[in-house]
């Protein structure tokens, strides 16, 4: 008769399975099959089953802008058991981007992603096929309408413009009367609103609600940016969707939230709708679901017009909001740059009418001032993931099908070979000709919309409402801070980085002349 197996042995054969399994797995996700003559990228060893995650800490775009100094431009970690590509060179990046884009066009399938708009959003769907090319070119037409064309009669020269102008001049106020009534503010939820106010005019016309509706839906923005950071634990680990994970209920809630939100402004603004008037971006979506459902003979279904302005919306609001926000203390810290503001708008505008969007190629140092912003802050730090839609080379390298890629904006904006001196806050670098013109060679190098076929679709107009509100608000106001007080500057990481809200901001009118 055999002998019982003791349950020391038995544990002895359990555990030697285990690790043969954990070694067997470690060594299958960390190799691909390469064609012969080609390489993987290059890359730091990886702890077994968390793979580099450990090492990124609470700033990401910082320690792998430290890996790459060491293995390059083009490098590849291990997040759990996926393997990641990074990219950290304009080089590189403008390679796989534009000249390689069709490869690079896709998003992994990530499980924060699939919660944006029931996953049907065109930003973070995986599909980059010629349904999502439609629907980008249809968010896109939409956008550059409601952008350039203005209403009968408006000084305006377009819809962005009149819109922004009005609310900027309202954010001036109300900065001026906080400061008025307590001596100081914090400008988050007034510039929150006030910029959510341009882009729901702009898709919603007057259907946008003006409630305390909209500004607990908008004013909960962080919860998105948190969820959807290139990184974020828990796309790459999936048992953490299952255990208590404050940002991830945070994620969920706010964009159940949001979606609820739209349906409800679509639904309402349908009721009202008048094809021979359009004069919003959802009334033109509408008009473009019945011609493409009179040509197939299907309706098009009220949630595709609800993911396309969800689309839109997120790439008119929360960039805009961060930038002017960082715009504030970066004006307030330094207030020799400010001063310069005032006064070039000053020399070019007067103070007899209010700034207008045709004055903006006659305020260079402005216009530095805005891509200093950009690249000093790097507060869009990654693009939202990019995949591989096919096997490919870059630069030398074989990256398959499917693989997850990172592109590190933070590292291009700060790269000592370009910049010289990229830890310095210096708008004059982008000037040339005695500082009356842009250096836009320069200014090419500086990235926080992405590149080629996933470039933002909001790039364009998010930078003339940026010109609009920061020329409205320092026309007429001078910033400062309360005696005293030290803003911690230090950015939180996400899809966009913010600072420490300050309740210590001033705003005076500026003396008229």
């Amino acid at each position: 008769m055999a002998p019982v197996p003791s349950f020391s042995s038995a544990a002895e054969l359990l555990l030697a399975a285990a690790i043969f399994c954990l070694v067997f797995w470690v060594i299958r996700t960390s190799t691909s099959r390469v064609p012969k003559g080609l390489k993987s990228p290059p890359g730091p060893w990886g702890w077994p089953l968390v793979g580099h995650a450990l090492s990124l800490g609470r700033s990401p775009h910082l320690a792998l802008a430290g890996l790459s100094r060491r293995y390059g431009d083009v490098m590849q970690i291990r997040l759990g058991s996926t393997p990641v590509v990074v990219l950290g060179s304009l080089d590189a990046i403008r390679q796989a981007l534009v000249r390689q884009g069709d490869a690079f066009k896709g998003r992994p399938a990530l499980h924060s992603f699939t919660l944006v708009t029931n996953g049907q959003s065109m930003t973070f769907h995986p599909d980059s096929g010629p349904v999502w090319a439609a629907r980008r070119r249809l968010a896109q037409d939409a956008l550059k309408s409601f952008s350039i064309a203005s209403h009968p009669g408006s000084a305006a020269s377009c819809h962005l413009e009149e819109h922004a102008r009005r609310e900027a001049g309202r954010l001036a106020d109300a900065f001026r009367g906080l400061t008025a009534r307590a001596g100081r503010f914090d400008p988050y939820e007034p510039l929150v609103l006030a910029v959510a106010r341009v882009i729901g005019a702009m898709c919603f016309g007057g259907n946008f609600p003006q409630d305390g509706e909209m500004a607990a839906v908008v004013t909960s923005s962080q919860d998105f940016v948190e969820g959807v950071s290139a990184g974020n634990a828990a796309d790459f680990f999936p048992l953490l969707r299952y255990l208590p994970n404050p940002v991830l209920r945070r994620f969920k809630a706010f964009n159940q939230k949001f979606v609820a939100f739209l349906e409800k402004t679509v639904r309402e603004h349908y009721q009202d709708f008048d094809k021979d008037n359009v004069r919003d971006i959802t009334s033109a979506l509408f008009v473009h679901a019945e011609k493409e459902a009179s040509a197939q003979g299907v309706p098009i279904p009220r949630e595709k017009i609800v993911n396309i302005v969800n689309d839109i919306f997120g790439a008119g609001f929360d960039t805009i909001t961060t930038a002017v926000s960082w715009a504030l203390m970066y004006l307030v810290t330094r207030p020799h740059v400010q001063r310069k503001i005032h006064k070039e708008l000053d020399a070019v505008v007067g103070r007899a009418r209010a700034p207008r969007l045709s004055d903006r190629p006659q305020l260079p140092y402005l216009e530095a001032f805005t891509l200093e912003l950009f690249r000093h802050s790097s507060f869009v730090p990654f693009t939202i993931p990019h995949s591989t839609t096919r096997d490919t080379v870059l630069n030398g390298f074989f990256i398959p099908k499917g693989r997850c890629v990172f592109i590190n904006q933070w590292q291009v904006n700060h790269d000592p070979e370009t910049w010289g001196d990229p830890s310095e806050f210096r708008p004059e670098r982008f000037l040339t000709d005695g500082e009356t013109a842009l250096n836009k060679a320069l200014s090419e190098k500086v990235l926080l919309f992405g590149l080629g076929k996933r470039r933002c679709l909001g790039e364009t107009p998010a930078k003339w409402e940026l010109f609009l509100f920061l020329a409205t608000l320092l026309h007429r106001l001078e910033f400062s801070l309360a005696p005293g007080a030290e803003p911690d500057l230090t950015p939180t990481y996400g899809l966009t980085m913010k600072y420490a809200r300050c309740p210590h901001f001033r705003a005076q009118p500026r003396p008229v002349q």
